[in-house]
């Protein structure tokens, strides 16, 4: 069948609705893997990228890459020397998971919410993209960083 349909044993067509629900790529997760190590170390000094990487069984090549934008846009800053490495950019409170993702996966839109759509469905597509936002944004590294399996309550998130 066209356009997604697809016929049942009855005869009756119907329609699949794909949501696109925010996908993450590895950037962004293990770009929030750095952030959230560094939080764990917040002002013990920098961190390399080699530990970070020895400690979750990473490519230390593929983290270099994605420091760059997150340097570039002030969540980390790097420190020069033998003891050198990286720092936050600023308090873990202050970092939200929502800014790592939008540095390195873009816009957060999990759902295109096309103009000529349904208004009921068009609102549908823009609950959805609010909420994932609002979970993001309200996400800081400090709560990541200190999160255990007991808090798993904490984090259940309704949409």
């Amino acid at each position: 069948m066209r356009n997604g349909g697809y016929l049942r044993p009855e005869g009756m067509i119907f329609y699949r609705l794909e949501v696109f629900i925010l996908k993450i790529s590895t950037k962004g997760r293990y770009g929030l893997t750095i952030m959230i190590e560094l939080a764990k170390k917040h002002g013990e000094g920098p961190t390399s990228l080699k530990s970070i990487a020895q400690t979750n069984d990473l490519s230390e090549h593929y983290l270099e890459q994605l420091v760059s934008p997150l340097r570039n846009a002030g969540l980390v800053k790097s420190i020069r020397g033998a003891y050198g490495g990286y720092i936050l950019g600023d308090e873990p409170a202050s970092i939200t998971a929502g800014d790592i993702i939008r540095v390195l996966e873009g816009p957060i839109s999990p759902v295109e919410v096309l103009e000529n759509e349904e208004p009921a469905k068009r609102e549908l597509w823009i609950k959805i993209r609010d909420a994932v936002k609002e979970v993001l944004d309200s996400t800081t590294l400090e709560d990541l960083a200190s999160y255990t399996d007991g808090d798993q309550e904490a984090y259940m998130f309704y949409i």
